[in-house]
């Protein structure tokens, strides 16, 4: 019997090297609403979901809130990062960590805050096999840091929440894996420290996939199991 825990994989800044095109891309739907904020300011919220993420930078600022404006500035976003789809790639050792994992039948899903429509380019490029589980934004009334994005990612495996391991960029990531009961797993190339994901619960924190690739046994997982 294989007890190595499943995984549940974030997309944007844990797989695909997007994040700071993201950051681009919020910085300059808020300076067409007439909202002008350093990227750093904009980069230390990324992870959460796009609504809770709008919501937290207005209030910061002092601002009203409205379902328009929320909206609005979502559409805004969609808009200023489709320039940007077309230099997504996959991060160091992406393909190879799903290719093992699935060479190893290892369960995993990929779970990202993402509409399905964003994230369609990004998916295309891992080369993931039809099976495999794809939970995204739209599955979900909550983003993260709540859990519910997770939970319906272990779901979906036929597995608890309590037996995955989710591997994320953010703080926020490690948040809702906490929430949802789960361990967490961090990977540098979002931005974050080493630090702020283990004091966010990161039970293991990895350069980037590649590194990742070669560390799994930290989690748990060997290349004998399922083999």
């Amino acid at each position: 019997m294989n007890f190595a825990p499943p995984l549940l994989l974030d997309l944007d800044g844990s797989l695909v090297d997007s994040v700071y095109y993201h950051v681009l891309a919020w910085q300059a739907a808020f300076h067409e609403d007439g909202i002008d904020l350093p990227l750093w300011r904009i980069h230390r919220k990324i992870g959460m979901g796009s609504a809770l993420f709008v919501q937290s930078v207005l209030r910061e600022n002092g601002l009203t809130l409205s379902r328009e404006r929320e909206s609005r500035l979502i559409d805004l976003h969609g808009a200023h990062f489709q320039p940007y789809k077309e230099r997504v790639q996959p991060l160091p050792g992406a393909k190879a960590l799903l290719a093992a994992l699935t060479a190893m039948q290892h369960p995993f899903a990929i779970a990202t805050s993402s509409r399905i429509q964003e994230a369609e380019r990004s998916l295309k490029l891992l080369e993931l096999p039809s099976e495999v589980p794809i939970i995204s934004g739209d599955d979900v009334a909550q983003a993260k840091p709540a859990p519910e994005l997770f939970m319906t990612a272990a779901e979906r495996l036929g597995h608890a929440p309590g037996t995955t391991v989710v591997v994320g960029d953010s703080p926020w990531d490690m948040t809702a894996a906490r929430l949802a009961g789960a361990q967490a797993a961090g990977l540098l190339t979002g931005g974050f420290a080493d630090s702020e994901l283990t004091h966010s619960g990161a039970i293991a924190v990895f350069a980037d996939p590649g590194e990742m690739r070669q560390r799994l046994n930290e989690l748990g997982i060997y290349e004998r199991d399922g083999m």
